[in-house]
């Protein structure tokens, strides 16, 4: 005996009602505890090897240190992608691996992998510090600190010491960087000509630093009685005291440190600057680390700041420049409006067709049931309320009414015959309930190959693919639980007149219809394949892209000077791009982070309905003119992508032939810059950085017994002073700062006080170092990038009324690019090779989704050849989507996507309804016209209903109002031209191939009892004629 759950809930409708209320309250609680973000949680395992070597251009660093760090990490297991970037005296490499390796294990694999090579790396290097890259993203907010009375210095200090402190307190904080400001350190300015009188280098001073300033521990002792740890002060107190140190001269005699050069209390060379609108500021940016809630972080940080400014002194404040967090808020609200318009559209389309509000109740019921339970269950699996979860709802918003509305209509049609409710909901859960869970079992086995897909697109959309599925059980469970024992103890049975108005209201124009889609099926199917194939060439009009860009209020500008550029040239610059960017009354404020030859600037935009008139992507076009008209910079508006490129479009070549690749980068750029669809392109191959070669002559040397080591100590100590680790240091109350000993930086600006350095010899000689040297202007790279132990070069544009994938075609047909020179390579990259990766594994989700449901059906229905006519809808829906993108042109990229894969789950509900219908009147005794006329004229209501509620749960969606609409946008116009087509298409077409599968599965029988001989013809009832 089996067991019925409808026919259980109907007899014991309390433990039904409390088990819902509970699961209603679960979901409840847990949804005021979900956090909230812009999108899931990505967890990629990644470990960063930095190594510093002060002074060290790109092309030394590469082959001393980069090539060899790389060569040692290689052979790990799980490595993913293995990238670095070579700039002046920094190498950094970044190890990607598989999803789902141990990142603590990965990083002490690499840490023990460079520590092997630590003895083959130069001894100047700094200890390569390997460690786990727990942020993610950029910077959420960003703090200005200002104050009339503290120095940059102080400023600087509290951010560094205070700031930090306090906010890295705060759960998911990552990170806080400075930005500008200034770093104290104690600088030793000796005079060139003085040293040489006295015969003593920079690099000996140095160390007789380095020696003597030092507290040291001395050991322990017992006097009196008593034990005492034993410390030796060598550091000096003041810098009065430092000044007096004595130095030793080689001729034995002493001379006060002062008398060598200036020693003073001051900052560090400023190789950074910050300005806000153009005024000098103190700033700095907070990072979160992997896993953590963006909004959360955001409301930790702005409390804690809120703390602080209760303890700082009252001149100092702490000014929020922009947050992130913001624009979440919005598009969090706005999509839950969404969700909210949906539910009403959809239950107000019910009410329209029931004309019950008992019925409608009862249907409406079905969705707060479903969607509360799937709250408590994304919590309790660690999601949180962001893009894909939220769009998961709200795109299922009428596939969550859909099985109460089967059971609902189906009762009153039961009560029609003259039942009461109370039998109407036995007789018509049993009726439907293989239809109810054949369908719910379609859309779960959809979006499970989806939701675990693998790699990083299945990171991103397993909390989607997992909300739809787990609302699509709870509303199943709801329509063969409380939809059936609301409607037998709610429901009226109606007047006569009522039922047979209702009966046979608006079915005679699909009667004559379908019935003539029946008698012509051979038009019919060839009208339905044409339609298909010619949705098909619809594609090469629809825009292709990867995520459209959504108005954030938000917009980065890239500053890029020549190679070897000062940082007040490049100041000037970006205070000339602050300027023209503060034209725009759209602009709300702009931070300048400035280095040496590159700057950022950060402009926060005004508020959408402050700026009516002007999107984000239109200020960015209006500025861009403006901003190309200052000379002597490369400026450029950065892209909003995913793909970790900087520019829209981005193409990679890679190499082991440098002069090759380079060539080929160069030639690609200019071809580039000629089509009308790209502007900024730039090549990270086209600037080279201005050097000082010092060229040793080995014969020379040898003679005066100079390494090549000391000749590269000498200039690097004098010029920059010792490497951070071996500096010697001076105690303040609170911190330690460095004592950097280095040559006057105004002796720096003449090349000839490089060439009478003084470097040791043999027998404690001094030689000049032009005496073993050549020493002569050159250049270099400066910056170099690799990319899987290859030199990389990347060319960008961003895109100017053109789709993502029509400027990769057209690129890509470049004659640059057919064919590459030999041994250069493409390399994906960027939105490009996120969008190529996630099109493939959809690919393969859908065929195994599309095995799924055809098992699924077999094993349901028990037949071989019936769920093919099921699943003769799915083509329809697709010409519907394309069609609907085309019309509108919003881009088919991936939330249009996934719009299509929702569609391949929802759609085939129809094509249950009518076959499962056609085979119950066939059971009944029904020749297969009337069974398949009976059925499209029984469950023409249920499936206008369903398909209605569907589309009205969709339109807020496709409309595109709110935050963050156009990227959800294109989603909800695929599933509205979708399902309209296939709604209709399905009406006629799915009965007509029915017949189709039916006469051969009835062939196929005869052949297999009868062999071949003639099959009686079957007599047409009068119907059929």
């Amino acid at each position: 005996m089996s067991f019925n759950l409808s026919a259980w809930s109907i007899k014991k409708p309390v433990p039904t009602l409390v088990l819902f209320l509970v699961l209603a309250l679960l979901g409840w609680i847990s949804f005021t505890q979900l956090g909230i973000d812009t999108n899931p949680n990505i967890d990629v395992p990644t470990v960063s090897i930095t190594a510093i070597q002060p002074g060290a251009g790109p092309a030394e660093l590469e082959s001393e240190v980069t090539k060899k760090i790389e060569d040692a990490v290689a052979g790990l297991g799980n490595i993913d992608t293995i990238i670095s970037t070579v700039k002046d005296g920094n190498s950094t490499t970044v190890v990607n691996f598989v999803i789902g390796t141990d990142t603590d294990r990965a990083t002490n694999d690499i840490r023990n992998a460079v520590a092997q090579i630590r003895q083959n790396l130069p001894q100047d290097l700094n200890d390569p510090i390997v460690q786990r890259l727990d942020f993610a993203g950029g910077a959420i907010m960003t703090y200005a600190v200002v104050s009339e009375q503290q120095s940059v210095e102080d400023l600087s200090n509290l951010v560094d010491q205070d700031i930090s402190r306090a906010l890295l307190a705060v759960r998911g904080v990552a990170q806080i960087k400075r930005v500008g400001g200034v770093d104290r350190e104690i600088r030793i300015n000796l005079a060139p000509e003085r040293l040489q009188s006295l015969g003593i280098t920079a690099t000996q001073v140095n160390e007789q630093i380095r020696t003597f300033n030092a507290n040291l521990p001395g050991g322990r002792a017992e006097v009196g009685g008593s034990e005492q740890s034993i410390r030796t002060l060598g550091s000096a107190t003041t810098v009065e005291a430092l000044k007096n140190y004595q130095i030793t001269l080689p001729n034995g005699s002493f001379v006060a440190l002062s008398s060598l050069g200036e020693v003073s209390d001051r900052f560090g060379d400023v190789r950074q600057s910050a300005l806000l609108n153009n005024k000098p500021v103190v700033a700095f940016q907070v990072l979160r680390s992997t896993g953590s809630t963006l909004v959360t972080v955001e409301e930790g940080v702005r409390s804690s700041v809120a703390e602080l400014h209760k303890k700082l002194p009252t001149d100092v404040k702490i000014e929020l420049i922009f947050t992130r967090a913001d624009f979440i808020r919005e598009s969090y609200e706005s999509t839950i409006d969404d969700l909210i318009v949906a539910s009403v559209l959809a239950v107000v389309t019910i009410l329209i067709f029931l004309r019950d509000w008992r019925s409608t109740l009862i249907t409406a019921v079905a969705l707060p049931l479903s969607m509360l339970p799937t709250f408590w269950i994304q919590k309790s699996l660690g999601y949180t309320l962001n893009n894909m979860t939220l769009l998961g709802l709200a795109l299922a918003i009428g596939n969550l009414v859909d099985d109460s509305v089967v059971e609902v209509e189906n009762m009153q049609r039961h009560m029609a015959m003259g039942k009461t409710p109370r039998q109407a909901a036995f007789d018509s859960s049993a009726e439907v309930g293989l239809a109810v869970l054949a369908s719910a079992a379609t859309i779960i086995a959809v979006f499970l190959p989806v939701a675990f897909m693998g790699g990083i697109p299945g990171q991103f959309f397993q909390p989607f693919g997992m909300t739809v599925a787990i609302s699509t059980f709870f509303s199943t469970l709801v329509a063969r639980t409380i939809t059936p024992m609301m409607g037998a103890y709610l429901l009226k049975a109606p007047k006569p007149s009522d039922a047979k108005s209702k009966s046979k209201g608006g079915f005679r124009p699909y009667f004559q219809l379908l019935k003539w889609a029946l008698r012509h099926r051979l038009t019919t199917m060839a009208i339905a394949v044409a339609f298909f194939m010619a949705s098909l060439t619809l594609v090469p009009l629809i825009p292709k892209g990867f995520v459209d860009s959504s108005d954030i209020s938000l917009s980065t500008v890239l500053v890029e000077l020549p190679p070897g550029s000062t940082l007040n040239d490049t100041t000037q610059v970006a205070q000339q791009a602050t300027a023209v960017l503060q034209q725009s009354p759209a602009v709300n404020s702009v931070l300048a982070a400035i280095d040496v030859n590159t700057a950022t600037l950060t402009i926060q935009l005004k508020a959408k309905e402050e700026r009516p008139n002007l999107s984000q992507s239109e200020f960015e076009k209006q500025s861009r003119q403006p901003l190309a008209k200052i000379p002597g910079a490369r400026i450029s508006f950065q892209s909003q992508g995913g793909g970790g490129a900087s520019k829209d479009v981005s193409i990679v070549l890679k190499s082991e032939n440098p002069e090759a690749l380079n060539q080929a980068a160069l030639a690609l750029e200019k071809q580039m810059r000629e089509l009308p669809m790209l502007v900024e392109v730039s090549s990270s191959a086209s600037l080279v950085k201005p050097e000082i070669l010092i060229i040793p002559d080995p014969i020379r040397a040898a003679d005066l017994g100079v390494t090549v080591q000391a000749i590269a100590r000498t200039a690097s100590l004098a010029t920059i002073g010792d490497n951070e680790s071996n500096l010697a240091k001076f105690n303040l109350s609170d911190r330690q700062i460095p004592i950097r000993v280095q040559i006057n930086p105004q002796e720096r600006l003449d090349i000839d006080t490089i060439k009478n350095l003084q470097v040791p010899g043999q027998n404690n000689s001094l030689v000049p170092l032009s005496a073993v040297a050549d020493i002569r202007f050159g250049n270099g790279p400066a910056q170099i990038n690799r990319y899987n132990r290859a030199r990389q070069v990347s060319v960008q544009g961003n895109l100017q009324g053109a789709s993502l994938g029509e400027a990769m075609e057209t690129v890509k047909a470049l004659p640059a690019m057919n064919p590459l020179p030999a041994g250069v390579v493409e390399e994906s990259a960027g939105d490009a090779k996120i969008m190529q990766e996630i099109f493939g594994r959809f690919g393969g989700a859908l065929a195994l989704a599309l095995t799924c449901i055809y098992a699924i059906l077999v094993l349901l229905y028990n037949n071989f050849l019936h769920p093919i006519t099921i699943m003769a809808a799915l083509p329809f829906c697709l010409g519907g989507a394309l069609l609907g993108l085309m019309i509108s042109q919003k881009s088919l990229g991936i939330y249009a996507l996934i719009g299509i894969v929702l569609l391949m789950g929802i759609v085939t509900k129809n094509s249950i309804l009518l076959v499962d219908y056609t085979l119950i009147f066939q059971q009944e005794g029904k020749p297969q016209f009337h069974s398949v006329m009976a059925a499209g004229l029984s469950r023409l209501r249920p499936i206008l209903m369903t398909s209605l509620a569907s589309i009205a749960g969709t339109l807020p969606l496709a409309l595109g109002i709110g935050a963050g609409a156009e990227v959800r946008s294109p989603m909800g116009v695929a599933i509205l031209g979708g399902f309209t087509t296939s709604t209709l298409l399905t009406l006629l077409v799915v009965p007509v191939l029915f017949t189709y599968i039916d006469d051969l599965q009835n062939w196929i029988l005869h052949l297999l009892q009868h062999g071949f001989t003639k099959k009686p013809k079957r007599k047409l009832v009068k119907d059929e004629l």
